[in-house]
């Protein structure tokens, strides 16, 4: 029987990206309309579509050998679980998420010492548990179904609640008292998969291009025809992800020149470069970009 890796890929927030730099990363997943098996175009994977609270336990009991959650749900779980690699994206983009400590704007709870005895509502009720307990304050902590905003102060005096921009707890006149957690989106596996030959390598080949697509994101290459004269002051003005390729054209003092830059950069340095003698210049994105 031929083996197999059972992937676990998260559902919800994280859902669409992840889909996203798979494709990037040469794989094409499809999912049903309804079911949790997901159709992946390479035979060695199955491929389960779960919540990410779930897939750092699922690996743990080994249903699963590889998936990806965030260091929240990884460390709320108390999962024994091996990190692969950071893949560096939340649920929008390429950033990190915060849990955060936020109360009502008008609220007379000014720091966490004034949480003492009071409620606090929150979906990473381990989390908070520890946080309290290293800050030596005792206070009751409750777990929402999500929608923690809503909560104070009807329903709770305090809130730890993820965001990303802050825009929706400020929305419902909530300020942030404190940063619980920093969470970015892990690949891990479990001891079992790690030690298998067959599976780590399989583990390690996608690990190589899922992290190549992470940081092709947002980044393109440009190419461009510069006079002899004019290379070392063009060289001086790029940006670095990695050092230019320069290339010398046969029997002419012309040289092709390629780097990659961030897509923001180009807009501006594309006219920099054609005024500073650069010709030629084409602009092409990056699908991954392994080092």
């Amino acid at each position: 029987m031929a083996l197999k890796l059972k992937l676990g890929i998260p559902k919800g927030s994280l859902q669409n990206y992840t889909l996203k730099i798979f494709k990037e990363a040469g794989f094409n997943i499809d999912i049903p309309e309804r079911g949790y098996f997901l159709k992946i175009d390479d035979p060695e994977i199955d491929c389960f579509l779960l919540r990410p609270q779930e897939i750092p336990k699922y690996i743990e009991k080994r249903k699963l050998d590889l998936g990806i959650s965030g260091d929240d749900w990884i460390l709320e779980s108390r999962a024994k679980v091996i990190e692969v690699c950071d893949l560096k994206y939340a649920k929008q983009e390429m950033k990190k998420v915060k849990w955060v400590l936020a109360v009502p704007e008008n609220s007379k709870i000014k720091s966490i010492k004034d949480l003492e005895g009071k409620i606090i509502s929150t979906e990473i009720v381990n989390l908070v548990k520890d946080y309290l307990r290293k800050n030596k304050v005792k206070a009751k902590v409750e777990f929402s179904w999500g929608a923690a905003e809503i909560k104070p102060p009807r329903f709770a005096d305090a809130i730890v609640d993820i965001t990303e921009t802050g825009a929706s707890l400020k929305a419902h006149n909530l300020k942030i008292l404190d940063t619980i957690l920093v969470s970015s989106t892990k690949l891990i596996t479990n001891k079992e998969a790690w030690k298998n030959k067959w599976k780590i390598k399989k583990i390690k080949d996608l690990a190589l291009l899922l992290q190549g697509a992470v940081r092709g994101e947002g980044a393109v290459s440009l190419i461009m025809h510069v006079p002899g004269e004019k290379l070392n002051r063009i060289l001086k003005v790029l940006p670095k992800l990695k050092s230019p390729t320069v290339r010398k054209t046969a029997g002419q003092n012309w040289y092709d020149v390629i780097i990659s830059c961030k897509e923001e950069e180009a807009r501006e340095l594309i006219p920099k470069l054609k005024r500073m003698g650069g010709q030629g210049i084409v602009e092409f994105p990056i699908i991954k970009l392994v080092p």
